[in-house]
């Protein structure tokens, strides 16, 4: 098996979590079967240790100045600070030599260093999501979707915060190694191989604000505990006490999502999870998930996850087949269980 590079770019105020996760996932194939698939180094500016925002220290292995991504290159941009305190020798190396890497994966609010150096104009792009909306107005030329977990645009690619930096590097895995192997690196880092890039940064319950009234609060955690019952707008507007124009335009004003679109959230969600965690057969969780037949639940999962429920299965679905999703699997201990 080949080496792979991986250039690391730090710097003051990263993030280190955006840092030690993808590396962790990258270097996690030499404790599987003694493969080495990967060669990591990291580089600052002027080759000086850097404090990540939490503050804690990390010492690079040489010189950003110095460093070239070389044929066959990962170079990976973690998150920290955002465009106000760019380091500009870090925004002008970017520009400058960013574009000679194979892939360039911004992880977090890395995505706004690749922007502001150019790197990510005519392209579709992610971030967190509390940076989504100053990414798309401080950088028009940038394509901004601001729910899914990563987002893939040829050689870019670009992750949301923190732990969805690990997705994109499964991802990166299984594409270099395969399935079974990314599948081992997550079971060896006890993490779930299920997350597709088009899955939403947040669940449906945290995507939406909570209602203040206590009426619609109630509604919302109905719909949670019962995604298969009679959600329909009229019979929601029953359960608050509210005409069902006036329960409308109340629920959409509280929670920033119309009843419906919520009410399709949860259901997808809910049908996600039983299609991951159980064994029951599709036309049973259609109906479990208050869809009508099959083909209405086939519809949600093309428009929200952007392939069918079997797919989605096949890909994602693990407690049934024993895979990385039963939550087992070699963790830091070889021959326990965690």
């Amino acid at each position: 098996m080949s080496l792979r590079n991986v250039l690391v770019v730090l710097y003051d105020g990263v993030q280190s979590l955006d840092v030690t996760g993808p590396v962790e996932v990258f270097a996690a194939l030499d404790h599987i079967g003694g493969r080495s698939g990967y060669r990591i180094r990291t580089v600052s500016p002027g080759g000086q240790p850097v404090r990540t925002h939490s503050g804690l220290t990390l010492v690079p292995d040489g010189d950003l100045e110095g460093a070239r991504p070389a044929p066959g290159t990962t170079l990976l941009v973690p998150g920290g600070r955002q465009t106000a305190d760019f380091e500009p020798r870090l925004t002008d190396w970017l520009r400058a030599h960013g574009g000679g890497a194979e892939r360039l994966v911004a992880v977090c609010t890395g995505a706004l260093l690749l922007a502001e150096a150019g790197l990510l104009d005519g392209r579709r792009a992610t971030t967190h999501w509390n940076a989504c909306a100053l990414m798309a107005r401080d950088y028009p030329a940038v394509s901004v979707e601001p729910d899914p977990i990563y987002v893939r645009d040829g050689r870019v690619a670009t992750s949301a915060g923190v732990t969805a930096g690990i997705d994109l590097a499964l991802a990166l895995v299984e594409e270099d190694h395969g399935r079974d192997v990314a599948l081992l690196i997550a079971r060896h880092l006890v993490v779930f191989l299920r997350r597709p890039g088009n899955q939403a940064q947040f669940s449906a319950q945290l995507a939406a604000q909570t209602a203040r009234r206590e009426p619609l609060r109630d509604v919302q955690q109905w719909i949670t505990e019962h995604p298969g019952g009679d959600l329909s707008v009229t019979a929601l507007a029953a359960r608050a006490r509210l005409s069902p124009r006036h329960f409308a335009r109340a629920f959409q004003a509280e929670t920033g999502v119309t009843p419906g679109r919520y009410v399709e959230r949860v259901r997808v969600e809910h049908a996600r999870r039983l299609l991951e965690d159980s064994a029951d057969g599709i036309t049973e969780i259609a109906r479990t998930c208050g869809y009508g037949t099959p083909e209405a639940m086939r519809r949600a999962f093309v428009k929200t996850l952007g392939q069918p429920p079997a797919e989605y299965r096949r890909r994602f679905g693990g407690r049934r087949r024993g895979g990385a999703g039963d939550g087992g699997g070699v963790g830091c201990c070889p021959g326990r269980k965690t």
